[in-house]
This record gives structure tokens, sequence and C-alpha cells, in this order.
């Protein structure tokens, strides 16, 4: 690639000489692998597994933010919904859309954080696509990932939740969407808030190898907590109670909150995830959270405590209860409380 170059042109998406020198001096550069390297229309991949397969596309703004980039988002959000049903990440695509005359040297930065984050589940990138637009039919830089994991741990789901399931956090909650909100609106914080963006396949491989019963995992995107947490109730038609006190919030997202009046429960985290275990197993499930790295901050916030039987006109809700004996309703989140988050 030329060394005077430093921006990325419309000619870079057109198929011919620009288009080859960015994917064999920059993309191959840092993805290379015996599958990829083969550029063919499609990648062929050996399997006899059973197979988890899951896409999204991230728009971040900003693309650069405390913690990661959405590079480093993409594959931790793609390799985190295959975990989250207990799948081991083995396959990724990338496609980017640039923007013309984005910075090479920040294309360089995002594609380095991706080939990080991917060595961190040791996932692959085998095949992908780059488009680029004319100047403002973009804002920078969007980017789509899809993957396929092996299913290792299988039965996990939403509708899985029964009486007595224990509701568990792998750490604090709102750590991303409150990054993302304090540095797009310039809110200056006595501490360095960072995302929570983080992939999560470890993890869950230690909590599958350990044997403990799990009904359903899920990383509380966007919607964060509340969302995750409703949407529990409605498949699996039960109530959930959570104890407000127990749910893990950082004091600087707390006090955004309360600038704001948001509520963290419905921030997006990027790195944490909601697990519903057996009651028999919650302690042991704890343990191993808080031993990894990735799970220090776990903690119990609730559990299942009814369930329709047959006959019975569902209920499903959602309780929480404060200190003071009162409950009230946590709702599932309505409207877009903070585009852009991922």
């Amino acid at each position: 690639m030329n060394p005077l170059l430093k921006n990325i042109m419309l000619s870079h998406g057109g198929g011919g000489l620009e288009s080859q020198e960015l994917i064999h001096e920059l993309i191959l550069k840092h993805f290379s692998n015996p599958i990829l390297n083969r550029l063919e229309d499609a990648a062929v991949i050996n399997t006899k597994s059973k197979l988890a397969f899951t896409t999204d596309s991230f728009t971040v703004s900003p693309i650069f933010f405390n913690g990661g980039d959405i590079g480093k988002l993409s594959i931790a959000g793609t390799v985190n919904d295959l975990s989250m049903m207990g799948a081991r990440p083995l396959y990724l695509s990338a496609s980017f859309i640039i923007e013309e005359g984005f910075l090479l040297s920040d294309l360089e930065k995002i594609i380095i954080s991706m080939k990080a984050e991917l060595d961190k589940s040791g996932a692959q990138i085998v095949t992908g696509d780059t488009k680029v637009v004319p100047k403002h039919a973009v804002d920078k830089i969007f980017i789509n990932t899809s993957g396929i994991g092996e299913v290792v741990y299988d039965g996990l789901s939403s509708k899985n939740l029964n009486t007595g399931d224990v509701i568990i956090v792998s750490g604090t909650v709102g750590d991303h969407g409150a990054c993302i909100l304090a540095q797009r609106e310039g809110i200056k914080l006595e501490t360095s808030l960072e995302s929570d963006c983080q992939s999560l396949w470890q993890l869950v491989k230690c909590l599958i190898d350990s044997g403990i019963k799990i009904s359903a995992m899920r990383d509380p995107t966007r919607g964060g907590l509340a969302a995750v947490l409703n949407e529990w109730a409605a498949a699996s038609k039960v109530e959930i109670e959570i104890i407000e006190t127990a749910i893990p919030i950082k004091p600087e997202v707390f006090g955004i909150c309360e600038l704001l009046g948001l509520d963290a429960v419905t921030f997006a985290s990027e790195g944490r995830m909601v697990i519903a275990v057996n009651i028999e197993d919650t302690q042991r499930t704890l343990e191993i959270l808080k031993t990894h790295p990735l799970g220090r901050d776990a903690s119990i916030i609730g559990s299942v405590k009814s369930k329709s039987g047959l006959g019975q006109l569902p209920h499903p809700q959602v309780i929480l209860k404060s200190d003071y004996g009162t409950s009230r309703l946590m709702e599932l989140p309505s409207g877009e409380l903070l585009p852009r988050i991922c």
C-alpha cells in the first residue's frame, strides 16, 4: 500500500487494485488464517457438531471510547451472543462500511483491537467484506459481524426458568452505557469510568466445565438488566423478585443516572452476563465467578418466585424490592434512551 496514503478512498471499495492492497496489506496482515487466506466467495468449514449462529451490526458513537472501540465491541458482542447459548465461538465474519476519507491509521487500530479480542476466545475471522461510501453517507465506520459456534452446553433458553432458580449478575451493570453517555455528552467524572466491553467465553467455559445446572444466560446489552429480566419473565411465564440493593452499580454510573434522571438497570453492559441457576448450585456459581477476573464483582440479585401451573393464568413480571420493604415493578424499557451505544 502506498506509504503516503493516509485516508480511505472510494476506490478501496471498488474491487480493483486499491481493494486488493487494503485486503492484503491491512486486513490479512492481522486476520491471517488458512480459511480466510483462500479469499474465496465463501468460507468452507467442516463440523459435525450442533451449531449456534448469530449476527449483529455495530454503529457506536464515539468509535473510540474508554475501555475499547468499535472493533473490540464488534468481536466481544458476537462472541458473547454465542457464549450465552453455551456455544464455543469458532468462526466469525467481519464486514466494514467505511466513510470516504476515514483515516487508514484509525482503521488499523480498530483491526488490531479486533484481533486482540479474537485471541481471547480463539475464534477466527474467516470471511468478510468492505464497502466504502461517499463522505457523510455513513458516520465514519460501521461494522457487521456474524458468528458460528459449537454448542457444548445444550438447552439454554429464556423459557427455562423455574421456581427457585437464583438470578446472578457477573459484575457491575450499566458501565458501557454510562461510559458512552459520559464521553458523548462531555460529562466530567472524578474517576475514569471505562466500558465493561469484554469477551465472556472464558468465564462461561469455567461455569460449563464445573458441571453446574444453568437454566439461562444473557448479556444485558440494549435495554440493560431490566430488558433481560422482563424477557425471561415473559418467556418462562414466571415472577422474578430482585433485591434492589443487591444490584452492583458503580458510584460513577449511579451519579450519572441521578444527574440525568435515568436508571442504571436500563443501561447497556457489553462484558457482563445475567445467569439463572439451580438453587443448589448458587454458591458454587458465585465462587467460580468471583475467582475469575471477569466475575470478581458478581452478585446474587434475586430469584424466581413463582411459575404458572396448568390451568393458571400466566402473570409474568419482575418485582423490585427495596430496603424499606416496599415493592415496585421493574418495567421493560421503552423508547430509545441512548442511541448508538453498540
